[in-house]
Protein backbone atom coordinates (compact mmCIF):
# COMPACT_ATOMS: atom_id res chain seq x y z
CA UNK A 1 0.00 0.00 0.00
CA UNK A 2 2.60 2.64 0.91
CA UNK A 3 4.68 1.59 -1.98
CA UNK A 4 1.83 3.81 -3.76
CA UNK A 5 2.56 7.07 -2.22
CA UNK A 6 3.72 10.03 -3.79
CA UNK A 7 7.60 11.11 -2.26
CA UNK A 8 7.68 13.82 -0.13
CA UNK A 9 8.04 17.05 -1.48
CA UNK A 10 8.35 18.65 2.17
CA UNK A 11 10.00 17.07 4.72
CA UNK A 12 10.91 19.88 6.92
CA UNK A 13 8.75 19.16 9.94
CA UNK A 14 9.76 15.52 9.88
CA UNK A 15 13.56 16.64 10.30
CA UNK A 16 13.59 19.10 12.73
CA UNK A 17 11.68 16.10 14.77
CA UNK A 18 14.92 13.87 14.62
CA UNK A 19 16.89 17.07 15.35
CA UNK A 20 18.63 17.24 11.21
CA UNK A 21 19.06 20.68 10.01
CA UNK A 22 16.46 22.69 8.64
CA UNK A 23 16.01 25.86 6.08
CA UNK A 24 13.64 26.83 9.00
CA UNK A 25 11.44 26.19 11.93
CA UNK A 26 8.86 23.89 10.67
CA UNK A 27 5.10 24.87 11.87
CA UNK A 28 1.72 22.75 12.49
CA UNK A 29 -0.62 23.59 14.98
CA UNK A 30 -3.21 21.51 17.32
CA UNK A 31 -6.91 21.42 16.54
CA UNK A 32 -5.47 23.17 12.79
CA UNK A 33 -8.81 21.10 10.99
CA UNK A 34 -11.56 22.73 13.04
CA UNK A 35 -14.30 25.06 13.65
CA UNK A 36 -12.37 28.76 13.72
CA UNK A 37 -12.81 27.62 10.03
CA UNK A 38 -15.48 28.43 8.17
CA UNK A 39 -14.67 25.62 5.41
CA UNK A 40 -14.97 23.09 8.08
CA UNK A 41 -18.15 24.62 9.90
CA UNK A 42 -19.98 23.69 6.28
CA UNK A 43 -18.44 20.18 5.88
CA UNK A 44 -19.63 19.25 9.58
CA UNK A 45 -22.90 20.78 8.69
CA UNK A 46 -22.84 18.47 5.79
CA UNK A 47 -21.69 15.52 7.65
CA UNK A 48 -24.49 16.00 10.25
CA UNK A 49 -22.12 15.49 12.89
CA UNK A 50 -18.75 15.02 14.27
CA UNK A 51 -18.81 11.36 14.41
CA UNK A 52 -20.03 11.91 10.65
CA UNK A 53 -17.20 13.59 9.95
CA UNK A 54 -14.80 11.31 11.52
CA UNK A 55 -16.17 8.21 10.42
CA UNK A 56 -16.26 9.18 6.20
CA UNK A 57 -13.21 8.99 4.68
CA UNK A 58 -13.80 11.44 2.09
CA UNK A 59 -15.58 14.23 4.75
CA UNK A 60 -11.82 13.58 6.82
CA UNK A 61 -9.68 14.06 3.87
CA UNK A 62 -11.32 17.07 3.13
CA UNK A 63 -11.16 18.77 6.67
CA UNK A 64 -8.09 17.84 7.31
CA UNK A 65 -6.55 19.72 3.90
CA UNK A 66 -8.83 22.42 4.65
CA UNK A 67 -5.77 24.37 6.09
CA UNK A 68 -3.24 23.64 4.16
CA UNK A 69 -5.02 25.27 1.50
CA UNK A 70 -4.93 28.46 3.72
CA UNK A 71 -1.70 28.27 5.19
CA UNK A 72 1.86 27.28 4.51
CA UNK A 73 1.86 24.27 7.31
CA UNK A 74 4.91 21.65 7.74
CA UNK A 75 2.30 18.86 8.66
CA UNK A 76 -0.88 17.46 7.96
CA UNK A 77 -2.87 15.99 11.31
CA UNK A 78 -5.17 13.51 10.65
CA UNK A 79 -8.96 14.48 11.66
CA UNK A 80 -10.46 12.05 14.16
CA UNK A 81 -10.33 12.35 18.13
CA UNK A 82 -8.52 10.70 20.54
CA UNK A 83 -11.68 9.17 22.20
CA UNK A 84 -12.02 6.66 19.02
CA UNK A 85 -10.37 4.03 20.86
CA UNK A 86 -12.72 3.74 24.11
CA UNK A 87 -15.48 4.00 22.01
CA UNK A 88 -14.21 0.95 20.02
CA UNK A 89 -14.29 -0.91 23.40
CA UNK A 90 -17.72 -0.46 23.74
CA UNK A 91 -19.00 2.62 26.11
CA UNK A 92 -20.62 4.15 23.24
CA UNK A 93 -19.65 7.54 22.38
CA UNK A 94 -21.16 10.70 21.65
CA UNK A 95 -21.41 13.96 21.38
CA UNK A 96 -23.88 16.83 22.23
CA UNK A 97 -23.44 20.20 21.10
CA UNK A 98 -22.30 22.29 23.56
CA UNK A 99 -21.72 19.64 25.82
CA UNK A 100 -18.58 17.95 24.37
CA UNK A 101 -18.06 14.11 24.76
CA UNK A 102 -20.18 11.43 26.77
CA UNK A 103 -19.70 7.92 27.06
CA UNK A 104 -22.93 5.67 27.28
CA UNK A 105 -20.98 3.22 29.46
CA UNK A 106 -18.45 4.08 31.86
CA UNK A 107 -15.68 1.86 33.67
CA UNK A 108 -15.72 2.75 37.37
CA UNK A 109 -16.38 -0.68 39.18
CA UNK A 110 -14.59 -4.46 39.31
CA UNK A 111 -17.17 -5.62 36.79
CA UNK A 112 -16.50 -3.19 34.72
CA UNK A 113 -12.62 -2.90 34.79
CA UNK A 114 -12.73 -6.98 34.16
CA UNK A 115 -14.86 -6.67 30.97
CA UNK A 116 -12.68 -4.30 29.29
CA UNK A 117 -10.31 -5.84 26.26
CA UNK A 118 -8.19 -4.13 23.70
CA UNK A 119 -10.23 -3.86 20.97
CA UNK A 120 -10.69 -5.55 17.57
CA UNK A 121 -9.07 -2.97 15.37
CA UNK A 122 -11.19 -3.89 12.62
CA UNK A 123 -13.52 -1.98 14.71
CA UNK A 124 -11.24 1.47 13.61
CA UNK A 125 -11.26 0.56 10.19
CA UNK A 126 -12.52 3.89 9.47
CA UNK A 127 -10.12 5.64 10.90
CA UNK A 128 -7.43 3.72 9.15
CA UNK A 129 -9.01 4.53 6.14
CA UNK A 130 -9.17 7.94 6.54
CA UNK A 131 -5.25 7.78 7.14
CA UNK A 132 -4.83 5.75 4.05
CA UNK A 133 -7.38 8.33 2.20
CA UNK A 134 -5.22 11.73 3.35
CA UNK A 135 -1.91 10.77 2.20
CA UNK A 136 -2.77 10.59 -1.08
CA UNK A 137 -4.60 13.13 -1.40
CA UNK A 138 -1.43 14.99 0.32
CA UNK A 139 0.50 13.90 -2.57
CA UNK A 140 3.67 14.40 -1.19
CA UNK A 141 2.86 17.99 0.16
CA UNK A 142 3.84 17.68 3.69
CA UNK A 143 3.65 14.74 6.02
CA UNK A 144 0.67 13.44 7.65
CA UNK A 145 0.77 13.11 11.86
CA UNK A 146 -1.51 10.14 13.47
CA UNK A 147 -2.41 10.40 16.84
CA UNK A 148 -4.36 8.60 19.96
CA UNK A 149 -5.05 9.58 23.23
CA UNK A 150 -2.29 8.56 26.22
CA UNK A 151 -3.10 5.69 28.66
CA UNK A 152 -4.11 7.93 31.07
CA UNK A 153 -6.32 10.54 29.29
CA UNK A 154 -8.81 8.20 27.75
CA UNK A 155 -8.68 6.48 31.53
CA UNK A 156 -9.84 9.63 32.86
CA UNK A 157 -12.79 9.82 30.16
CA UNK A 158 -13.74 6.24 30.53
CA UNK A 159 -14.06 6.75 34.20
CA UNK A 160 -15.76 10.24 34.25
CA UNK A 161 -17.87 9.42 31.70
CA UNK A 162 -16.95 12.74 29.90
CA UNK A 163 -14.74 15.52 30.82
CA UNK A 164 -14.42 16.72 34.37
CA UNK A 165 -13.47 19.74 36.47
CA UNK A 166 -11.74 17.88 39.51
CA UNK A 167 -11.63 14.49 38.09
CA UNK A 168 -13.14 13.13 41.28
CA UNK A 169 -13.93 9.37 40.22
CA UNK A 170 -10.79 8.76 38.69
CA UNK A 171 -9.06 9.88 40.94
CA UNK A 172 -11.05 8.01 43.82
CA UNK A 173 -9.83 4.71 42.14
CA UNK A 174 -6.48 5.58 41.69
CA UNK A 175 -6.14 5.99 45.28
CA UNK A 176 -8.54 3.91 46.17
CA UNK A 177 -8.27 0.46 44.06
CA UNK A 178 -4.89 1.30 42.24
CA UNK A 179 -4.54 -2.07 40.99
CA UNK A 180 -7.81 -1.69 39.08
CA UNK A 181 -6.58 1.63 37.42
CA UNK A 182 -3.78 -0.17 36.35
CA UNK A 183 -5.66 -2.67 34.76
CA UNK A 184 -7.52 -0.07 32.87
CA UNK A 185 -4.10 1.62 32.05
CA UNK A 186 -2.43 -1.49 30.77
CA UNK A 187 -5.07 -2.51 28.82
CA UNK A 188 -5.17 0.76 27.15
CA UNK A 189 -1.69 1.11 26.57
CA UNK A 190 -2.03 -2.22 24.73
CA UNK A 191 -4.66 -0.69 22.53
CA UNK A 192 -2.74 2.56 22.39
CA UNK A 193 -0.07 0.89 20.59
CA UNK A 194 -1.62 -1.30 18.27
CA UNK A 195 -4.00 1.60 16.96
CA UNK A 196 -1.11 4.07 16.35
CA UNK A 197 0.73 1.30 14.75
CA UNK A 198 -1.78 0.65 12.49
CA UNK A 199 -2.21 4.01 11.68
CA UNK A 200 1.71 3.79 10.83
CA UNK A 201 0.65 0.47 8.49
CA UNK A 202 -2.32 2.68 6.72
CA UNK A 203 0.35 5.79 6.03
CA UNK A 204 0.91 8.12 8.85
CA UNK A 205 4.66 9.44 8.88
CA UNK A 206 4.81 10.38 12.38
CA UNK A 207 2.33 9.86 15.63
CA UNK A 208 2.00 11.37 18.81
CA UNK A 209 0.56 11.04 21.95
CA UNK A 210 -1.47 13.31 23.81
CA UNK A 211 -1.34 13.31 27.44
CA UNK A 212 -3.48 15.98 27.85
CA UNK A 213 -4.86 15.24 31.00
CA UNK A 214 -1.15 14.30 32.65
CA UNK A 215 -0.78 17.31 34.20
CA UNK A 216 -3.43 17.01 36.86
CA UNK A 217 -1.83 14.39 38.95
CA UNK A 218 0.50 14.68 41.92
CA UNK A 219 4.09 14.30 41.76
CA UNK A 220 4.89 10.46 42.00
CA UNK A 221 1.27 9.69 40.65
CA UNK A 222 2.00 11.04 37.25
CA UNK A 223 5.01 8.82 36.66
CA UNK A 224 3.34 5.62 37.87
CA UNK A 225 -0.05 6.46 36.36
CA UNK A 226 0.50 8.32 33.70
CA UNK A 227 4.11 8.50 32.26
CA UNK A 228 5.15 4.92 33.13
CA UNK A 229 2.25 3.75 30.88
CA UNK A 230 2.85 6.17 27.68
CA UNK A 231 6.58 4.76 27.53
CA UNK A 232 5.18 1.40 27.21
CA UNK A 233 3.13 2.80 24.30
CA UNK A 234 5.88 4.27 22.79
CA UNK A 235 8.22 1.31 23.47
CA UNK A 236 5.75 -0.92 21.61
CA UNK A 237 5.75 1.05 18.27
CA UNK A 238 6.84 0.74 14.78
CA UNK A 239 9.98 3.43 14.78
CA UNK A 240 10.73 2.59 10.81
CA UNK A 241 8.57 2.09 7.98
CA UNK A 242 9.74 1.20 4.34
CA UNK A 243 12.82 2.42 5.26
CA UNK A 244 11.98 6.01 6.99
CA UNK A 245 12.10 6.60 10.79
CA UNK A 246 8.23 7.40 12.28
CA UNK A 247 9.12 10.37 15.13
CA UNK A 248 6.93 9.98 18.26
CA UNK A 249 5.70 13.13 19.80
CA UNK A 250 4.50 13.14 23.05
CA UNK A 251 2.80 15.85 24.52
CA UNK A 252 1.40 16.39 28.48
CA UNK A 253 -0.72 19.68 29.36
CA UNK A 254 0.89 20.72 32.32
CA UNK A 255 3.51 18.56 32.11
CA UNK A 256 6.54 21.39 33.04
CA UNK A 257 7.97 20.03 35.99
CA UNK A 258 8.76 16.20 34.93
CA UNK A 259 10.25 17.21 31.83
CA UNK A 260 13.39 15.48 32.13
CA UNK A 261 11.77 11.99 32.88
CA UNK A 262 9.03 12.80 30.15
CA UNK A 263 12.29 13.50 27.68
CA UNK A 264 13.66 9.79 28.84
CA UNK A 265 10.15 8.02 27.28
CA UNK A 266 11.52 7.11 24.51
CA UNK A 267 10.22 9.37 22.13
CA UNK A 268 11.98 11.79 19.61
CA UNK A 269 9.85 14.98 20.41
CA UNK A 270 8.44 16.52 23.66
CA UNK A 271 5.68 18.55 23.34
CA UNK A 272 5.44 21.52 26.14
CA UNK A 273 2.30 24.33 27.22
CA UNK A 274 2.41 27.60 27.05
CA UNK A 275 3.81 27.86 31.04
CA UNK A 276 7.17 26.55 30.30
CA UNK A 277 10.13 28.92 29.27
CA UNK A 278 11.34 27.03 26.04
CA UNK A 279 15.15 28.31 25.99
CA UNK A 280 15.55 26.47 29.56
CA UNK A 281 13.79 23.68 28.69
CA UNK A 282 16.29 22.88 25.64
CA UNK A 283 19.20 23.91 28.07
CA UNK A 284 17.72 21.49 30.60
CA UNK A 285 17.72 18.57 28.17
CA UNK A 286 20.17 18.89 26.44
CA UNK A 287 18.70 18.61 22.70
CA UNK A 288 18.41 15.40 23.57
CA UNK A 289 14.93 15.58 21.99
CA UNK A 290 13.15 17.68 20.03
CA UNK A 291 11.02 20.35 21.50
CA UNK A 292 7.22 21.05 20.00
CA UNK A 293 5.75 24.44 21.10
CA UNK A 294 5.04 26.54 22.56
CA UNK A 295 2.91 29.84 21.59
CA UNK A 296 -0.09 30.59 24.12
CA UNK A 297 -3.01 30.06 21.78
CA UNK A 298 -4.66 32.92 23.12
CA UNK A 299 -2.02 35.30 21.31
CA UNK A 300 -3.93 34.58 18.25
CA UNK A 301 -7.17 37.04 19.32
CA UNK A 302 -4.35 39.59 19.12
CA UNK A 303 -3.81 41.64 16.45
CA UNK A 304 -1.50 40.47 13.29
CA UNK A 305 1.30 42.20 14.26
CA UNK A 306 1.08 41.12 17.84
CA UNK A 307 0.94 37.71 17.02
CA UNK A 308 4.20 37.94 14.59
CA UNK A 309 5.82 39.35 17.50
CA UNK A 310 5.20 36.79 19.83
CA UNK A 311 5.74 33.97 17.53
CA UNK A 312 8.99 35.36 17.18
CA UNK A 313 9.75 35.40 21.04
CA UNK A 314 9.39 31.73 21.17
CA UNK A 315 11.87 31.18 18.28
CA UNK A 316 13.95 33.68 20.08
CA UNK A 317 13.59 31.29 23.40
CA UNK A 318 14.28 28.18 21.28
CA UNK A 319 17.75 30.24 20.02
CA UNK A 320 19.55 29.24 17.12
CA UNK A 321 18.74 25.62 16.28
CA UNK A 322 22.67 24.67 15.00
CA UNK A 323 25.62 23.95 18.17
CA UNK A 324 28.55 25.17 18.58
CA UNK A 325 29.45 21.89 17.75
CA UNK A 326 28.14 21.54 15.03
CA UNK A 327 24.95 19.15 15.82
CA UNK A 328 21.44 20.59 15.66
CA UNK A 329 18.71 21.16 18.19
CA UNK A 330 15.13 20.21 17.19
CA UNK A 331 12.15 22.57 17.49
CA UNK A 332 8.76 22.22 15.49
CA UNK A 333 6.75 25.12 16.04
CA UNK A 334 2.84 24.91 17.71
CA UNK A 335 0.88 26.27 19.84
CA UNK A 336 1.20 25.43 23.97
CA UNK A 337 -2.55 23.60 23.07
CA UNK A 338 -4.89 23.31 20.76
CA UNK A 339 -6.37 26.71 18.95
CA UNK A 340 -9.87 28.01 19.95
CA UNK A 341 -12.49 27.98 17.81
CA UNK A 342 -12.82 31.56 18.44
CA UNK A 343 -9.47 31.93 16.41
CA UNK A 344 -9.47 34.82 13.71
CA UNK A 345 -8.22 32.95 10.25
CA UNK A 346 -6.58 35.69 8.92
CA UNK A 347 -4.14 36.03 12.09
CA UNK A 348 -3.08 31.93 11.25
CA UNK A 349 -1.67 33.49 8.47
CA UNK A 350 0.42 36.40 10.29
CA UNK A 351 1.76 33.63 12.57
CA UNK A 352 2.91 31.05 10.06
CA UNK A 353 4.99 33.59 7.81
CA UNK A 354 6.75 34.93 10.89
CA UNK A 355 7.43 31.75 12.04
CA UNK A 356 8.96 30.57 9.00
CA UNK A 357 10.46 34.52 7.92
CA UNK A 358 12.36 34.61 11.53
CA UNK A 359 13.35 30.62 11.58
CA UNK A 360 14.81 31.62 8.61
CA UNK A 361 16.76 34.27 10.05
CA UNK A 362 17.86 32.04 12.62
CA UNK A 363 19.63 29.81 10.44
CA UNK A 364 21.60 32.83 8.92
CA UNK A 365 25.71 32.28 9.45
CA UNK A 366 26.74 34.54 12.32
Amino acid sequence: MSSAFAPLRNDTFLRACLRQPTETTPVWLMRQAGRYLPEYRATRAQAGSFMGLATNAQYATDVTLQPLDRYALDAAILFSDILTVPDAMGLGLSFSEGEGPRFERVVRDEAAVAALQVPDMERLRYVFDAVTSIRRALDGRVPLIGFSGSPWTLACYMVEGGGSDDYRLVKTMLYARPDLMERVLDINAQAVAAYLNAQIDAGAQAVMIFDSWGGVLADGAFQRFSLRYTAQVVAALQREKDGARIPCIVFTKGGGPWLQEIAGCGADVVGVDWTVNLGQARAQLADRVALQGNLDPNVLFAPPEAVAREACAVLDSFGRPERADGSWGGHVFNLGHGISRFTPPEHVHALVEAVHRHGRLLREPR
